[in-house]
């Protein structure tokens, strides 16, 4: 099984990164350990994806079709923090990584990263956490005449965001109904 575990940490939490670009991930290990596995989540397809596992050794495994060019991991000296490189950037890497670690046949789970591929950035980004109210956007444009809207350089990787979290709750309400459902039967039979 899975299990998050706070041992395991990674930064940054959220990646807007531009196609073809690099970009890499940090993962601090703080249990014991042979090696890190990094994982992808990819909405678009529905699956959770093996793509790498660096061996305490400096080691490195693939998983099925994985291109080794893509996707490279370097482990620090002490073997603490383990860096997984992404290069040629496309739209398919968009998901969420996890790094992970196996102990005693559980997988422990990293805090995750996720990482959106878009052709262009936008000029200005804020940082904030996704569980607070939206920052609303003020061009030059509307804070002088209080009129115009936002750039679609903001909005539309912010929209890309909201669609993406929106599409991950859609297994879970299908599950919930399938269990409302089930339990239903279930009342009704007896």
């Amino acid at each position: 099984g899975f299990c998050m575990n706070l041992l395991l940490s990674q930064t940054p939490k959220h990646i807007l990164a531009q196609t073809n670009n690099k970009t890499e991930i940090l993962c601090d290990v703080k249990m014991e350990h042979a090696g890190v596995y990094w994982h992808r989540w990819s909405q678009e397809k529905q699956i959770f994806e093996f793509l790498v596992f660096s061996s305490t050794l400096g080691k490195a495994t693939y998983g099925a079709n994985i291109n080794q060019d893509k996707f490279s991991v370097h482990g620090t000296s002490s073997r603490t923090s383990y860096i997984l490189h992404i290069s040629d950037l496309h739209a398919s890497d968009n998901g969420f990584y996890y790094c992970s670690v196996s102990q005693s046949s559980q997988l422990f789970l990293g805090s995750g990263t996720w990482l959106g591929v878009v052709d262009a950035l936008p000029l200005k980004t804020t940082r904030a956490p996704l569980s607070k109210k939206p920052v609303l956007c003020i061009t030059k444009s509307k804070a002088a005449g209080k009129k115009g809207a936002c750039s679609p350089l903001v909005w539309v990787p912010l929209a890309a965001v909201i669609l993406v979290l929106l599409l991950s709750l859609v297994p879970t309400a299908h599950r919930l109904h399938r269990l409302r459902r089930r339990l239903w039967l279930r009342a009704h039979r007896q």
